[in-house]
């Protein structure tokens, strides 16, 4: 009876012994499925954070990919010859956002009188300024802050001629021109990144300016004249 009772706790022993070693074999594989989920994961991490940094990089070189684009379209567009042809497009959702006081003013990319010589643009409200608020369309000339105005004669003192182009071949611009006054602020050494506009308030009626020999396709172009007779580069 000792004997079979001592089997049977032996045999109770070792399916102990057998469970345990089970046990720790289930515990030591659970822990190599968690660290390798942990590796994994931190892998997971460092690949996003890869990811992300190779992200910003590629969107800072798109963004210095545009500035170059922009840049060079400005140059290609930049009249250095005293000339500006300012395209309009979208008149008559800018003639709206005039009229609501959402944008009053447009101003015109620089141009200047030579390579080193004055930078200027041209700004118009498409709904008018001053007397001419409502009623006519107003141009003015800006003189800008130049990199070469320190070597440059001022006052400025040259004729300037605006005008509003005929579409329809008739030849019929709407145009006006100007000396610069002695004394006018608009033309002296420029203290800020822009003078004073000057120019015309009632330059040309709304209903002129919105007929077919002037707008077609939404777009209206003007042009700006600086005499460059006289001016010697710097």
């Amino acid at each position: 009876m000792k004997l079979e009772e001592t089997l049977q706790a032996a045999a109770v022993e070792g399916d102990v012994v057998r469970q345990t070693i089970e046990i720790a074999d289930i515990m030591e594989k659970q822990g190599n499925h968690e660290r390798r989920i942990q590796r994994l994961e931190n892998s997971n991490g460092q690949m996003q954070k890869l990811l992300a940094s190779h992200d910003l990089q590629l969107r800072q070189h798109e963004d210095r990919m545009s500035d170059i684009a922009l840049r060079f379209c400005t140059h290609e567009s930049t009249s250095y010859d005293g000339t500006l042809i300012w395209i309009i497009k979208d008149y008559i959702r800018l003639k709206r956002d005039a009229c609501t006081s959402k944008t009053l003013s447009l101003y015109s990319q620089p141009f200047y009188s030579s390579s080193r010589g004055y930078k200027m643009c041209a700004r118009v409200f498409l709904n008018g300024d001053g007397v001419g608020k409502g009623t006519h369309l107003s141009l003015f000339f800006v003189i800008l802050r130049g990199d070469y105005d320190v070597l440059l004669h001022w006052p400025f003192q040259q004729k300037v001629t605006l005008a509003l182009l005929a579409q329809d071949g008739s030849g019929r611009h709407l145009s006006e021109s100007f000396c610069p006054e002695t004394g006018n602020s608009s033309f002296k050494f420029p203290t800020s990144d822009m003078n004073v506009a000057s120019g015309c308030p009632k330059f040309a009626p709304q209903s002129s300016v919105e007929s077919e020999t002037y707008l077609k396709d939404d777009t209206i172009f003007i042009k700006v004249v600086v005499d460059t007779y006289g001016l010697q580069e710097p």
